[in-house]
């Protein structure tokens, strides 16, 4: 189905059509983030904020932007259900409390250096044993600030549809500049942490099948994909700061 009929027959059609054609996209994305996230969040759940999305996808579509009715919804869903996980934020302080040091020890490092903060130098940086900053990645696999859906939305919340009346050029401008630099930050990442983002992302395979790819542990896999989320924060620090 295309952008624009899709939007015409969500203008006139009811709620109920649109869940009916679009539901499998919801279960997919559902399926895709419930890969990633602890066993105490619920797919039922995850698809109910799902359905909310959808539903807020078809008030707010607008063909005129560009994108397809379904890149957009699929943007929306996520966005609902990253939210519906928010709510319920399972991870100790002392986690995200790390994982910001590790983001400012990066940071610092590719300062000084002018190249990627290797994992001994991040280490060091901290003053922890290298078995300590893995343990450190590995806790923060299912943390809610290592995404790039998350990213998006602090960058100047570009995902957000503009309301009637809104929409001057100026924000256009913030917004595609905002994600020329995060896209300019993925191409910029190490070869093996933009390979796992690639493939998980992209190609949308689970941290064990890029672990069979690469042939690597899927535990490693986690590990360099936290690495790459802090990273890119870490890169993306003078945007997220605003």
């Amino acid at each position: 189905m295309s952008g624009a009929t899709a939007y015409a027959e969500i203008q006139t059609l009811d709620f109920e059509r649109v869940v009916a054609d679009y539901a499998t996209l919801v279960q997919r994305i559902a399926h895709h983030l419930k890969g990633r996230l602890p066993a105490s969040v619920q797919l039922d759940d995850l698809i109910q904020a799902g359905m909310v999305g959808l539903l807020e996808a078809s008030r707010h579509y607008d063909a005129g932007q560009g994108a397809s009715f379904e890149t957009y919804a699929g943007i929306r869903i996520r966005g609902a259900m990253l939210d519906e996980v928010r709510r319920y934020d399972w991870t100790p302080r002392s986690v995200h409390r790390k994982a910001r040091e590790v983001t400012e020890a990066m940071y610092r490092i590719e300062r000084r250096t002018g190249r990627d903060a290797r994992d001994t130098e991040v280490a060091a940086e901290l003053g922890v044993s290298m078995e300590e900053y893995h343990r450190i990645l590995q806790d923060s696999v299912g943390c809610r600030l290592f995404s790039v859906e998350d990213l998006s939305e602090q960058g100047e919340s570009f995902l957000e549809p503009a309301s009637e009346g809104e929409g001057e050029p100026v924000d256009h401008l913030t917004q595609d500049a905002f994600k020329q630099a995060l896209a300019d930050a993925i191409a910029g990442l190490p070869e093996r942490e933009r390979l796992v983002i690639s493939l998980y992302y992209e190609e949308e395979m689970n941290l064990r099948e890029i672990g069979q790819v690469i042939g690597v542990s899927e535990s490693r896999i986690c590990q360099i994909n936290s690495q790459a989320m802090l990273r890119l924060r870490a890169r993306m620090r003078d945007w997220l700061a605003n």
